[in-house]
């Protein structure tokens, strides 16, 4: 076997506050998860540095919060143009530090782009109320950016996160402070960089790079952050809402998932194989949205099967640069979690998968093959908990209760799917599940720019995409006025 030859030297990825770049007092080492080889270093930002950060956003709130929905809007679509020109460098950078495969890291950064174009369309049209109460009071109501918002984003999908979270905020007439990934920098660095070549004032848009116990809590403990969004893990996002609530500060969480598909007897099997299989090699599994669960009839149970198991027997895996079907894990540390679960399953059948591999004889990559575990027991750990990664579970059903039951028995609720042609049952079990997002006949990972995504119990609350995430990103004032 074959070692890939090693990455040349790289300039150090530093943050960027107020306009400019901070010089690292401290580094540590970006690792590239298709080779196992540096990427580069990155500048270990921590408390120091999110100072700096919340206060050039604070220097810039005012004028930012007063400057015309317009002018915001003209800016941030000028943004959204210039992302899209430099698409295809940040996808070969988003490619190289999450490990997925290009043509999906190109669809990242077209998505980018699109959440600050509607972002900056939206805002235009964003506006208060009248509200009658009597001939002699004028009542109506405003939206206020809270200020300062505070990001702390996950590796799975770096791009897509920080627009999705500080478009909205931005537009609204907030000054942003970002925290990416430790695993995943590089990509919301050069956003910020373009942010200020777009006409967005220096300040509004800050990334402190570093580790997640340094940085990311330093941020989320901050006293000059008004508003706080965190994507990342449910035990993580507990702790940035208890030390947000120190401080009364409102907290967006997207959390963890452990989403269902519900295959009915009369469900299209063809279709629903491949939506269930799509859904979870996507990214290597790594998304929260990722339909990791199959609930199948039992009458059409041994079909999917048969189906998913013959397109994972044809899925290309490989370095996340060649554009494979499945590319590595974000890291060799995520490969034991993976290797962990599998290994640990009591009782079920692995049907195919269930193993680390080591495409084309690379060594040191985070390759892990696409897995399907039938009949698992549904109160099993890897039943119940986030595996993130190319990992498909299935269950058996008899009938309708028992379906939405299954469904509904994790701590997660984040997204579902029916497979049916029954257009009644459809919605009935639609609204039974407990679900932010639910799908009939159709999944997507999170849906469009559209669409409010978010979930309940342990998968967070409130809502980010569409309209909603600007009701999130702004609180309401109410005048009145006696005439």
């Amino acid at each position: 076997m074959k070692a890939v030859d090693a990455v040349v030297s790289r300039p150090v990825t530093q943050s960027y506050v107020g306009g400019r770049s901070i010089e690292a007092t401290s580094t540590y080492e970006n690792i590239d998860p298709s080779t196992g080889h540096t990427l580069g270093d990155v500048a270990r930002g921590g408390e120091a540095e999110i100072d700096l950060a919340v206060a050039a956003a604070r220097s810039a709130s005012r004028a930012w919060s007063r400057t015309a929905p317009e002018q915001r809007a003209d800016i941030l679509c000028r943004f959204a143009d210039l992302i899209s020109l430099e698409a295809e460098n940040l996808a070969k950078l988003e490619s190289e530090d999450s490990g997925k495969p290009l043509s999906q890291a190109r669809n990242d950064a077209n998505v980018c782009a699109r959440y600050f174009r509607f972002y900056g369309r939206a805002i235009d049209s964003y506006y208060g109320l009248s509200i009658p109460l009597s001939p002699d009071l004028l009542a109506y109501t405003q939206r206020e950016p809270h200020g300062v918002t505070g990001h702390i984003l996950a590796w799975n999908y770096p791009l897509q996160l920080l627009a999705r979270g500080v478009a909205p905020a931005i537009a609204a007439g907030n000054c942003a402070v970002i925290k990416p990934a430790d695993e995943t920098p590089r990509t919301a660095v050069r956003v910020a960089q373009l942010a200020v070549q777009a006409g967005v004032p220096a300040g509004v848009f800050n990334v402190v790079t570093g580790m997640g116990t340094e940085a990311g809590a330093a941020l989320a403990a901050h006293p000059g952050v008004d508003h706080l969004g965190f994507v990342g893990s449910t035990q993580v996002g507990s702790l940035v809402a208890a030390a947000a609530a120190e401080r009364t500060a409102p907290v967006m969480l997207e959390l963890g998932g452990k989403s269902a598909h519900l295959v009915f007897e009369d469900a299209d099997i063809g279709t629903a194989a491949e939506f269930v299989a799509k859904a979870i090699l996507q990214n290597a599994g790594q998304t929260c949205s990722a339909g990791s669960r199959v609930l199948v009839h039992q009458d059409r149970h041994a079909e999917l099967l048969e189906r998913i198991s013959d397109i994972f027997a044809k899925v290309t895996v490989g370095p996340a640069l060649n554009d494979p079907d499945l590319g590595p894990l974000v890291s060799r540390k995520q490969q034991r979690r993976v290797s962990g679960y599998v290994e640990s399953v009591a009782s079920g059948e692995i049907v195919c998968g269930g193993h680390v591999v080591e495409p084309d004889g690379i060594i040191g990559g985070a390759y892990f093959a696409p897995t399907l575990i039938d009949g698992v027991d549904p109160t099993s750990a890897i039943a119940q908990e986030e595996i993130f990664g190319p990992v498909l579970t299935t269950m058996q059903f008899s009938d309708e209760e028992q379906a939405i039951a299954l469904a509904n028995g994790t701590d997660y609720a984040l997204l579902g799917a029916v497979w049916t042609r029954d257009l009644s049952r459809a919605h009935r079990v639609a609204r039974e599940i407990v679900a932010g997002q639910v799908y009939v006949n159709t999944y997507g990972a999170g849906g469009g720019v559209e669409l409010p995504f978010g979930g309940f119990r342990k998968s967070g609350y409130g809502r980010e995409k569409g309209v909603e995430a600007l009701d999130a990103y702004t609180a309401t004032k109410t005048i009145v006025v006696r005439l």
